[in-house]
């Protein structure tokens, strides 16, 4: 069984075929090797326009952004991952929402990821993230925008919901709430994840007129200590968007399954249902320039 530096290093001569060869060409090993080694043995982004590719959980980023380490709203967190990478737009996003989070309380953003240099599947943890238009935004007022490298590697982001996932906790300020609307408000922005107690407490606080942006508020597994956020795809751009969310502030029967038993202990996937890997033949065939561009 190869170690990861042993995968890595057998990837290098796939990587280089990539960006010689025509798609077409690429087969055997190359083809069936799961993407993400190739993704994420590459720490710069490629040249060129920045373009996303494919699909949120199924694609690419070209010519990507790279959001800096600070700002003076902001701080990328766990630098060691090398995934504070995006499409412009959303680098953009980003700090436009930092500068508006001083006008309701929230004080600075802690960044955490955004995608890899050129997208793609990564190694651990993300299905999504892939096309440089999701971003995960800590539920941790950024009170502090000194931090050394070492502290965003060691620091958290406290959960905001209650250990039965029924409420939010103590943690939860109505600073919360307002960030989660200007970032919700943003023109830019299609989809909200958090926390179905998150987006239940948002319901019992709501307005008359919220369900523009609340209608983008989605809940959904885990996201109780930090939101994550997903732009449009920009005009111009070959990547694809999800369907719009339903019509309605999503306050409805919907929300309540989020809290039967059904959803909050469901059962681990059945083998067959675990999604496989994805190769760089399931990817768009952009993505094969991308991961081979110098």
């Amino acid at each position: 069984m190869f170690n990861l530096h042993q995968r890595l290093d057998a990837l290098k001569p796939v990587i280089v075929l990539i960006g010689t060869v025509p798609a077409l060409a690429i087969c055997g090993a190359a083809a069936a090797e799961p993407a993400k080694f190739a993704f994420g043995a590459t720490d710069v982004p490629s040249a060129g326009s920045a373009a996303a590719h494919g699909r949120y959980s199924a694609g690419c980023l070209a010519g990507a952004a790279q959001l800096p380490e600070s700002g003076p709203d902001w701080q990328a967190m766990r630098l060691s991952r090398n995934r504070y990478w995006g499409h412009p737009d959303m680098i953009a996003f980003i700090k436009r929402l930092a500068q508006q989070g001083r006008s309701v309380g929230w004080g600075g953003l802690y960044v955490g990821d955004i995608s890899q240099p050129r997208g793609g599947p990564m190694l651990s943890g993300h299905r999504s993230h892939q096309v440089g238009l999701d971003v995960d935004i800590w539920l941790r007022p950024g009170r502090r925008l000194n931090l050394s490298t070492a502290e965003r590697e060691e620091i958290g982001s406290p959960s905001v919901v209650s250990a039965d996932q029924l409420h939010v906790n103590e943690h939860w300020t109505s600073a919360h709430a307002e960030i989660l609307e200007t970032a919700a408000s943003d023109p830019a922005v299609a989809r909200i994840f958090v926390n179905a107690a998150i987006k239940q407490q948002l319901c019992d606080t709501r307005e008359p007129g919220d369900a523009n942006w609340l209608r983008k508020v989605r809940p959904w597994w885990g996201h109780d200590s930090h939101f994550h956020v997903r732009l449009r795809c920009p005009p111009g751009n070959a990547c694809i968007e999800q369907q719009p969310p339903p019509a309605g502030d999503g306050c409805d029967a919907t929300l309540a399954w989020w809290f039967t038993d059904e959803a909050l202990n469901p059962p681990p996937p059945a083998p067959r249902e675990v999604p496989p890997e994805l190769t760089l033949a399931d990817l768009p065939e952009a993505c094969q320039a991308v991961i081979g561009n110098e």
